[in-house]
């Protein structure tokens, strides 16, 4: 039996922005109906529960479920070096309320940047970030990784970037997450990459894209997720995996994206 585990990222409800009024309950209700065994949130999704993070584990724990990690990122993208003091004390927060779980999990989102002037400047001071992070982590218990994008703006997104970035990150404070559809829309290939870098992966996100990038359900788009777990299976992998979901779908019913990601892993065996 495998003891790889299903989670589902809050995204699909923060792409939303204002159009979203519901309540972290809400999210709890969803996933844990869709039979996923956990959780992950992020610093803008946590909303009432954020200065509440005993309570945040009373609801998981009512609804069978796991907070596989507590994502973060900021407006700088990390590579503001201006906004080091404002990114540090977000950290910090984070870290803080991760401590009152078991096996607490601190995800660092991509580095960013609206301008690609001076970009590996921009690269350097968000690798800075997240060494220091890591150790600030590690320190309070709390394992750190760090999970590129391919969004507007990333800095982290072909091979070289990728492997500019584990080459700089300190192995003993922050790991590697990944997300299958942020390395297809960048342009690498999915299973080499995660092949050349598995020794440091230590979270993955799933989500799919089509040929043209368009964000799609699991299983429908260009992704070899069977590939993905055979390759996870045969190295011992025993970390998370999250599906995300944030395509046109998942933006007009959101809870039945979630379900259809949810069956379709269970399909493939998770």
């Amino acid at each position: 039996m495998s003891s790889i585990r299903v989670a589902c990222q809050t995204y699909t409800w923060e792409m939303l922005g204002e159009a979203w009024t519901g309540s972290v309950d809400d999210l709890l209700i969803w996933i844990a109906e869709s039979r996923y065994a956990g959780i992950e949130i992020t610093n803008n999704m946590i909303r009432e529960y954020a200065d509440r993070p005993r309570d945040f584990a009373v609801a998981l724990e009512r609804h069978n479920l796991q907070l596989a990690a507590f994502a973060y990122s900021a407006p700088s993208g990390f590579t503001d070096a201006s906004a080091w003091d404002s990114d540090i004390a977000g950290a910090v927060r984070t870290i803080d309320f991760l401590t009152h779980f078991t096996e607490p999990r601190l995800g660092l989102g991509g580095a960013a940047s609206p301008t690609s002037d001076t970009r590996r400047h921009k690269l350097d001071q968000a690798i800075r970030f997240y060494n220091e992070a890591g150790r600030l982590a590690i320190a309070r218990g709390v394992s750190a990784n760090v999970h590129p994008h391919s969004h507007f703006g990333s800095l982290l997104e072909s091979a070289d970037d990728y492997q500019y970035l584990i080459d700089r990150l300190d192995p003993a404070v922050v790991s590697f997450g990944p997300d299958t559809g942020h390395i297809v829309r960048g342009g690498q290939d999915l299973l080499q990459c995660l092949s050349t870098h598995l020794g440091r992966i230590t979270h993955l996100h799933l989500k799919d894209a089509t040929a043209d990038h368009t964000w799609i359900g699991l299983g429908e788009g260009m992704c070899d997720f069977r590939g993905v777990f055979a390759l996870l299976e045969a190295n011992g992998y025993t970390g998370w995996v999250v599906a995300e979901e944030e395509s046109e779908t998942a933006r007009r019913n959101g809870i039945h994206a979630i379900h259809w990601n949810r069956s379709y892993l269970r399909s493939l065996g998770y």
